[in-house]
């Protein structure tokens, strides 16, 4: 896999009343293998605010970490059966954020790499959603 990828960015929640929210990105992202882990950096632009938000996804098979730094930041950690919480700073206030992974999978091909997440999402305590996350980080 070269050093410069493709990154796309898929998240579907399922909130409480069962309604659905899709989002997904794509970007141009900085990949690298060290000991085992992938790791992904990125830039995300902050709408409608002036600054980004740099990103480092970290992973491997069964754990994700997500550390932002910028115009907002945190370190959510999404390991398969374990509930991680961590305080998620953004410009609009801070919040407590939970994640309980179910299934952190991970598919490696020559040309591409794929991962997806399984997880609970709650705020402040209180459940908020069920979500998916696939990422698709393809050579460029």
């Amino acid at each position: 896999m070269t050093k410069d990828v493709l990154l796309t960015i898929r998240g579907l929640q399922f909130d409480l009343q069962e309604e659905e929210t899709s989002v997904e990105t794509v970007t141009a992202a900085e990949y690298y293998k060290k000991n085992d882990c992938h790791y992904l950096l990125y830039e995300d632009p902050a709408e409608g605010l002036e600054g980004v938000t740099r990103n480092v996804i970290r992973f491997r098979e069964g754990y994700l970490c997500l550390t932002r730094k910028g115009v907002s930041n945190v370190h959510m950690v999404f390991e398969e059966n374990k509930m991680n919480r961590a305080d998620y700073s953004t410009p609009f206030g801070d919040l407590l954020v939970g994640v309980e992974a179910r299934k952190v999978r991970l598919r490696e091909r020559e040309e591409q790499i794929r991962v997806d997440v399984d997880y609970a999402l709650e705020i402040n305590y209180e459940p908020l959603a069920d979500c998916r996350l696939s990422m698709e980080i393809l050579q460029r």
